[in-house]
């Protein structure tokens, strides 16, 4: 009895939470939150960015995604490559490239310079974001695993409000600069962390798989490229059509390439195991629909509200606390429980939220953040039972190509989710912005013919010749509406810098409140979908193999 008391106690020792095991979580959630920060935070900062760097629109849209599409483009890759040189080599060696990008831009003025050095930043942290679920996976207790993945899952899915949040403080006192010395400053004191963490890799690694490696890269970064240009050129142009068919291709060959070989980088049968597939599945509708909320949201609170971008970030925090409460509660009762009756009425309440936003009325915060807690209940209960599923499913040695699948289908949920959104948003405002722009250039006309006929001939045909450019400003966006009505309010009497913004308003309402709502409907549709192909539990019969374990021939080095 003794000897039995003594093994029972051994185990629950060895399942038990060591501190060293709460110290890798903390280290590698703080990596993962500055790639994710990395994101969101130029969103904010664009307005003080472009004209001081000479940037122009379509600059500015690749700021921001030279980012996320090289971090898509090479997570699958990078991935693969924690598991056979080691996961915190690679997390180190990710922060340094990350670190090292983001210091960059304070020392340059030219825009395509700057963006080269966002794109190298992406592939600084496609080589963090696996290896920091890797490392949580296959070096924490088995039974504390769940409690382990909901804090990453909760990490992953608030460190984009948190990179809107801390651009917003920065830009309150500083100069977007210190938004780029920020992140390098991080990336430093993360890679001095990481030395005290101990590393895992497969002891057996197969041969690299470059042709898979290669064909994946380009097929996402064609179709991700596709997304992003899409509402910018049209999807009618060719050069979109283009991406995205190079894409769709170029993954049907990736698929057949991995089928074909005796080691492949991913292998793609593992999309046959209900877990898996519908894990991953899940965490792009997530995504989808929480990165498409985020681009409505943010204009609405800045461009309508009139929120500064410190106040819109504070304004998200709903989002935050409520997904980070949930995460915990939503993986524990996935795995204790019934993972289908979790993950399936979590996406339904979340897509329910969104298609709220965009069905109700309201002027008031209070009800946004009412709405945003209901969106993000669904999302909290949901996100870390997701990942879990992806990551029980993968054998253990690959296990930083299970986290770059999870990574990719975020990244690729995220940049439909804002193609979808800023689509219907652009092709609703161009539809309704015409009579406000018309008027907007009529009544500058008139005005201009009133101050020649009164003697100042310069500044009437000034105020004509700016007609024309005046409407075409108005009819691109909310943002350059507003910018217009501010200087023809500044310097014109009347109303006409207010009408000008209340008719670009009402353009933009009604088109953002119908994005909402098809992005609710795609996750309520996904959701009854994966009532139906989620599996009942997280288990060998579920999975088709067993829950990660640490195996006796993982090679992990002592932490120095």
């Amino acid at each position: 009895m003794t000897d039995r008391a003594a093994s029972v106690d051994a185990a629950r020792r060895r399942d038990a939470l060591t501190a060293r095991d709460v110290w890798l979580i903390v280290v590698a959630c703080a990596a993962l939150s500055a790639v994710v920060a990395a994101m969101a935070a130029l969103n904010t900062a664009l307005a003080e960015i472009a004209p001081d760097i000479s940037a122009d629109s379509a600059q500015i849209t690749w700021l921001v995604d030279g980012y996320t599409l090289t971090l898509a483009a090479l997570l699958l890759p990078a991935g693969a490559l924690g598991d056979r040189f080691g996961r915190r080599g690679m997390l180190i060696g990710g922060m340094v490239v990350f670190g090292v990008a983001s210091a960059l831009p304070v020392f340059l003025g030219d825009p395509n310079l700057i963006i080269a050095t966002r794109c190298l930043a992406g592939a600084g942290a496609a080589l963090v974001m696996p290896a920091t679920l890797s490392l949580i996976t296959s070096g924490v207790p088995e039974s504390k695993r769940p409690i382990a993945v909901s804090i990453w899952a909760g990490v992953a899915g608030a460190g984009a409000i948190g990179g809107f949040f801390v651009t917003g403080i920065l830009l309150e006192f500083f100069s977007w600069h210190s938004i780029f010395i920020t992140f390098a400053g991080a990336s430093v004191l993360i890679v001095a962390l990481s030395l005290t963490i101990g590393t895992s890799r497969d002891s057996n690694p197969p041969p690299f798989d470059l042709p898979g490696s290669m064909t994946s890269a380009v097929a996402i970064a064609a179709f991700v490229f596709g997304l992003i240009e899409g509402p910018v050129r049209g999807w009618d142009d060719p050069l979109v059509l283009a991406a995205l068919i190079i894409g769709l291709g170029l993954a049907g060959v990736f698929v057949y390439l991995e089928t074909h070989r005796t080691h492949p980088l991913l292998d793609v049968r593992l999309f046959r195991r209900r877990a898996f597939g519908s894990g991953a599945f899940a965490i792009a509708l997530q995504f989808l629909g929480s990165f498409g909320t985020f681009f409505l949201i943010l204009q609405r609170l800045q461009l309508v509200m009139g929120y500064s971008p410190l106040k819109s970030a504070v304004a998200m925090f709903p989002l935050v606390v409520v997904v980070m409460v949930m995460s915990l509660l939503g993986n524990w009762l996935a795995v204790r429980f019934n993972f289908r009756a979790v993950l399936a009425p979590g996406m339904c309440i979340f897509g329910i939220g969104i298609v709220l936003l965009g069905a109700l009325t309201y002027t008031e915060y209070s009800t946004i953040a009412i709405l945003l807690s209901v969106m993000a209940f669904g999302l909290g209960i949901a996100t870390a039972p997701a990942t879990t599923a992806i990551m029980v499913s993968t054998p253990v040695e690959n296990q930083g190509v299970g986290s770059a699948v999870n990574d990719t289908a975020r990244e690729l949920g995220a940049a439909i989710g804002m193609a979808l959104a800023g689509s219907i948003v652009a092709a609703g405002y161009t539809a309704r912005i015409g009579s406000t722009a018309d008027a907007a250039r009529d009544q500058l006309r008139a005005l201009g013919a009133q101050v020649t006929a009164g003697g100042d001939a310069a500044r009437g045909q000034m105020l004509v010749g700016q007609s024309d450019t005046v409407r075409d400003t108005i009819g691109r966006s909310l943002a350059e509406a507003r910018a217009v009505s501010e200087q023809i309010g500044q310097n014109i009497p009347g109303r006409l810098g207010a009408d000008i913004f209340d008719g670009a308003q009402r353009a933009f309402l009604d088109p953002s409140n119908q994005a909402y709502i098809v992005l609710g409907s795609l996750v309520i549709v996904g959701s009854i979908a994966l009532g139906f192909w989620a599996p009942n539990r997280l288990d060998e019969k579920a999975t088709g193999t067993t829950v990660v374990s640490a195996p006796a021939d993982r090679e992990t080095d002592p932490v120095p």
